[in-house]
């Protein structure tokens, strides 16, 4: 049995479960493909925003491409643990960003960590794949 396969003993989620977390899903997406697309069209907003940051304007549209491809694989149920992972990765990046910038905590430094909480939440939520990672055969 390999790591990723299920476990028939953890409990599929119910359907009132499943809708929560497609709509937690459909929140995250919204936002996440608000965020890409912002900084895929290039505009001065996002621009101004990312040399904000300290990184320089060409960076924009290399970022709003990792964006939009951790996106892809999330919004695909097939791949959405893999999207998730990238995500959170991503958040990382954007968590140090902040940090070193000295922001605020609760408002600038943890926003990627709030959002990465509802993405793995709604998966949880929706996926017997998460279950069982949370959940495993003891």
């Amino acid at each position: 049995m390999t790591a990723l396969a299920l476990d028939h003993t953890v409990a599929s989620p119910s359907l009132r479960s499943q809708l929560a977390g497609r709509i937690l899903t459909g929140i995250v997406t919204l936002l996440l493909a608000f965020d890409a697309g912002i900084k895929l069209s290039g505009s001065k907003a996002a621009m101004e925003g990312t040399v904000q940051l300290g990184y320089q304007p060409h960076h924009v549209l290399i970022i709003g491409l990792i964006a939009l491809g951790c996106l892809v694989l999330y919004v695909i149920p097939r791949t959405a643990v893999l999207g998730a992972i990238l995500w959170t990765a991503y958040f990382g990046g954007a968590v140090a960003t902040q940090l070193r910038l000295d922001n605020p905590l609760f408002s600038y430094i943890l926003a990627p960590v709030y959002v990465a909480t509802l993405m793995w939440l709604s998966l949880y939520l929706r996926d017997p794949r998460v279950r069982a990672l949370v959940h495993p055969v003891r």
